[in-house]
């Protein structure tokens, strides 16, 4: 309970920094909230995908999880209150809002189109989710269900992706971005539900040594996704797709993109080919640990370069605030689950 209470307070501290930030600087805490949601949002999203995944392959490591798995779709309620504040900043964050700007792709960037397929993405998760919970309470999730819900999955998580983060600038095209982003929301779940079940539910050092295995193989499908995209883009040479990528690889964004190369890609990936390491307890909290954070940073190099040359203490705050309140649902995640379960 005294961890659960010392995660509500650091939620409160960086919610009440956030009403802060949106009174003095709306633009900047739009694009600050926008960072931390895109990438909370691949929490419940990535955890919904892996327990559909073990659905049809099968694999003790989706047993091993499953606790953590469910705990991650059992706060997808959240996501209405998080969608709140870009909703309403939508004029601060994206320039097709504004009627004045030609786009070609104007038939997809409009508001009302915007507005309906966000809608369906809602409808779809939130409804994914309540099916899952009720399939675990009758003791089994059907392959019949699951094939046809991974496809729906994929496809509102793809679009997502482009509505939310890569229309800030609305002339930059990739068709990797969509596949990218998934592969991040997967990597971001694996490694908080790995996380949290290594730290509380104690698996056997060949489970341990099952998850790093199965974590080395998402941080290498991230990895391959996201450098193909640099190196369609950096050959291409288009002056549009460059631009995406000038503010993002130059001055502090350009350090960060490094760092996020070595601790996103390289360190994870090394440390996790030695078999003592996997097995190891500590060697899986840190690899994973190292996951964790450094996604928050990655989601600052994608959102925050559209808007600010660097990182201020606005972009801390709605990190504090959902992250908060995030590990309190966690730390009491037995209540949480049966609740949801028996909703």
């Amino acid at each position: 309970m005294k961890m659960e209470t010392a995660a509500w307070i650091l939620g409160a501290a960086g919610l009440a920094a956030s009403t802060l930030a949106a009174v003095i600087n709306p633009d900047a805490f739009a694009y600050a909230w926008l960072a931390a949601a895109a990438i909370w949002l691949r929490w419940p999203l990535g955890c919904l995908g892996l327990v559909l995944v073990h659905c049809l392959t099968g694999g003790r490591w989706g047993s091993v999880l499953r606790p953590w798995l469910m705990i991650g779709i059992a706060t997808l309620p959240l996501l209405l209150p998080v969608i709140v504040p870009p909703v309403v900043l939508s004029p601060h964050l994206y320039p097709w809002i504004r009627p004045t700007m030609p786009l070609d792709n104007a038939f997809y960037l409009n508001v009302p189109f915007a507005v309906g397929r966000w809608i369906l993405y809602l409808i779809g998760w939130f409804a994914l989710a309540g099916f899952v919970f009720w399939q675990q309470r009758r003791g089994v999730l059907k392959a019949a269900f699951a094939a046809p819900a991974v496809i729906l999955l994929f496809l509102t998580a793809n679009f997502a992706g482009y509505d939310a983060v890569l229309s800030l600038d609305p002339r930059f095209n990739s068709s990797a971005f969509g596949m990218i982003f998934i592969a991040e929301g997967v990597l971001f779940a694996l490694s908080i539900t790995v996380f949290g079940t290594v730290l509380t539910e104690e698996p056997t050092a060949s489970d341990r040594n099952d998850l790093g295995r199965l974590l080395q193989a998402v941080v290498t499908l991230w990895a391959y996704l996201d450098f193909m995209q640099v190196l369609i883009v950096w050959q291409s040479d288009l002056p549009r797709e460059a631009a995406w990528y000038l503010p993002r690889s130059q001055g502090l964004w350009g350090l960060i993109a490094w760092l996020i190369a070595l601790c996103h890609f390289v360190l994870p990936f090394a440390t996790l080919l030695f078999a003592p390491l996997r097995r190891s307890a500590r060697g899986v909290l840190c690899v994973t640990g190292l996951l964790i954070v450094t996604a928050v940073i990655r989601s600052w190099w994608l959102v925050l370069p559209a808007h600010s040359p660097g990182i201020s203490w606005i972009d801390f705050a709605p990190v504090l605030a959902l992250g908060g309140a995030s590990a309190a649902l966690a730390i009491r995640k037995p209540r949480l689950v049966r609740w949801v379960s028996h909703a």
